[in-house]
């Protein structure tokens, strides 16, 4: 049922959005699986099993992404996922991401659960400590043509609320997804927007987990 075409990389360095320039560049990427959809042009209802396959590839993914930006684990804050769905698939093929993306990098920078509770509905005990990925991974999909683009959101690793860290990262395959295909996104950052000043939370302060995930 899982069949990648192409997986897609992209690795960003931003120095500066005309002020001064940062001491350390702010570093963001991205990587997007390309799949066969295996319920294009019909109407499954029990498309569940899918998602429990899909675990290692966001694994996979999450190492890769990783990997490709060259930094170490510690110094990733924020993180999102999303999908592109092809023209032969609904918006609900995408949703199949939202667990095997999301618990692939929380697993990745440290959280410790199980992600079966959450696939099956249970609610998550929020327990941890700093840089363990408590934060919920944001999430965004669409249905598209090949070369579509997608706005995937990010926010801090730990506390949703860190308004510094509020970002997204434009992400586009050339050429997919097909109608046929999905497109399975994962992104990651090492912190605050350059130049960001207006206010707010700051990840370096968080003293209280409850109501901040």
């Amino acid at each position: 049922m899982i069949e990648i075409r192409r997986v897609f990389t992209h690795v960003e360095h931003i120095h500066h959005e005309f002020g001064p320039r940062a001491a350390t560049p702010l570093v963001r990427g991205a990587v997007g699986a390309v799949l066969t959809n295996p319920f294009a042009g019909r109407y499954e209802p029990d498309i569940l099993p899918m998602m429990s396959l899909l675990d290692p590839v966001g694994v996979d993914m999450a190492h890769q992404l990783l990997a490709a930006m060259a930094v170490p684990v510690e110094d990733i804050a924020t993180y999102g996922k999303g999908a592109i769905v092809g023209a032969a698939g609904e918006l609900e093929h995408g949703a199949l991401w939202h667990v095997p993306g999301g618990y692939a990098m929380r697993e990745l920078l440290g959280w410790k659960g199980d992600r079966n509770a959450y696939r099956a509905g249970q609610a998550e005990e929020k327990t941890g400590q700093p840089a363990n990925a408590l934060s919920i991974v944001p999430s965004t999909k669409k249905v598209g043509a090949p070369g579509t683009t997608l706005d995937v959101p990010l926010t801090n690793i730990n506390a949703a609320y860190v308004r510094g860290q509020f970002d997204a990262i434009e992400v586009r395959v050339p050429g997919a997804p097909a109608a046929d295909e999905i497109v399975f996104i994962l992104a990651m950052t090492t912190g605050y927007r350059i130049h960001d000043r207006v206010g707010g939370l700051r990840a370096e302060n968080i003293a209280k987990w409850d109501g901040l995930r």
